[in-house]
């Protein structure tokens, strides 16, 4: 028997009845959108957070508190706050650290705000004036913290575009007051947006002056009265010099903070956080495409039930075809069709179902307003079409193979 032949007659088969057919595809559709869908949605994720990093650039290192030991027992990794401003400028001379031009350090905490009726959630970051040039922030409206409002520990403050949308709706932002943990700060600028939304939004944060913030928070300061700072912001003159980079920090930090044995500092580069990044998202996109796979196992046990039936409702016309010389193959071949048929066509109906899950998800806004970001690539729809096809193959082997192995005789006196 030729393939098309043996399509044409799986079609004749699966077309005379109708119902039981589409109801059987029903299960491969669900499971290749989900498939599609799920994914998408993990693709996009990662392209929307990995873009906003690559956004920042690929010269600058990153100084964190690291694992601490306290009593001879390791504390988890930003356990503690071992970093100071005082560290940032011994980071920032030119003798110790030869190939850093900017240094920006930083202290984030989250904390409600208040402006006029309006509130929002959002970090509140401490920077010196270095923190908007180094990480490519521009002011829209207004201007940036200045040394002067550093060193006169100003109560003012600059807002990203995101909060500003949030507070001040009208875009009058610029003047006015906001009030966070009891505390009153002048707007002074709104920065220009990143573009970047859901995940990872680098517009969501209000900057204040690090000084400002340690004077009103104790926790924001040592015993001996020294600024705490969660990340120093190192650029690098050159992506090729990061290394070189990461070894004159950690030298003036372990010279510093009298380190003999293990350090109480990390330093990681962006290229770090990306390979670290892409790493979780796979895994996520795996497991929810592994999650929404499981639909088309329940597809294929379908697909595998509704044969069986189909075998035993043909059995004479299985002994007629072999009585009149159709051989063992040629029936494989025929059930085999019929299967591949049902879940090939759930697959193509399943890529126009993920298609309108994905636009479904990236048309839905979050709590903040942001939309879900979605990416369909085509590895995705030849994974799940794949399965799709080898679900259909693995699942009607059993029915196919019973039908063939049918005797012709006892076929025929079949009733």
């Amino acid at each position: 028997m030729n393939p098309l032949e043996a399509l044409k007659m799986a079609l004749r088969a699966l077309t005379a009845n109708k119902l039981r057919s589409a109801l059987t595809v029903l299960g491969i559709v669900i499971g290749v959108g989900a498939v599609i869908g799920l994914m998408s949605i993990g693709r996009g994720i990662e392209s929307a957070i990995t873009s906003q990093i690559k956004s920042i650039g690929s010269d600058l290192v990153f100084v964190r508190p690291g694992a601490v030991s306290q009593q001879g027992v390791r504390t988890a990794q930003g356990g503690a706050v071992t970093l100071t401003l005082e560290d940032a400028r011994a980071i920032a001379d030119p003798n110790r650290v030869t190939v850093a031009t900017g240094v920006a350090p930083q202290t984030n905490f989250p904390s409600p705000v208040v402006a006029g009726g309006q509130n929002a959630f959002t970090q509140i970051v401490g920077v010196t004036p270095e923190y908007f040039d180094m990480l490519s922030y521009t002011p829209a409206d207004g201007e940036t913290l200045s040394q002067q409002h550093v060193d006169a520990r100003s109560r003012v403050a600059v807002l990203g575009s995101s909060v500003a949308e949030i507070l001040f709706p009208n875009g009058d932002a610029v003047g006015q007051t906001i009030s966070m943990r009891q505390m009153r700060f002048r707007v002074i600028g709104v920065l220009s947006s990143k573009g970047g939304g859901g995940p990872g939004n680098m517009d969501d944060f209000i900057a204040v002056p690090l000084t400002t913030l340690s004077s009103q928070l104790q926790m924001l300061r040592t015993a001996r009265g020294e600024i705490r700072v969660q990340i120093i912001n190192v650029k690098v003159d050159s992506s090729e010099n990061i290394d070189i980079a990461k070894e004159q920090i950690a030298a003036v930090l372990r010279e510093r903070h009298n380190i003999i044995g293990e350090d109480d500092f990390t330093i990681t580069s962006l290229n770090d956080l990306i390979a670290a990044f892409t790493q979780v998202t796979q895994i996520m996109s795996i497991f929810l495409g592994s999650i929404a796979g499981i639909s088309l196992l329940v597809g294929g046990i379908g697909i595998m039930n509704i044969m069986l039936v189909s075998v035993t409702e043909r059995i004479r016309e299985i002994g007629i075809r072999k009585a009149v010389g159709a051989k063992r193959r040629d029936i494989l071949a025929q059930f085999l069709f019929e299967s591949m048929v049902l879940s090939l066509s759930g697959g193509v109906l399943g890529i126009a179902l993920g298609w309108l899950m994905s636009k479904g998800f990236s048309s839905f806004r979050g709590p903040t307003g942001q939309t879900t970001p979605v990416m369909i690539t085509p590895d995705i729809i030849i994974l799940a079409v794949s399965v799709a096809a080898g679900i259909g193959l693995f699942f009607g082997i059993y029915p196919a193979s019973r039908a063939a192995k049918l005797d012709p005789i006892q076929a025929l006196r079949y009733e």
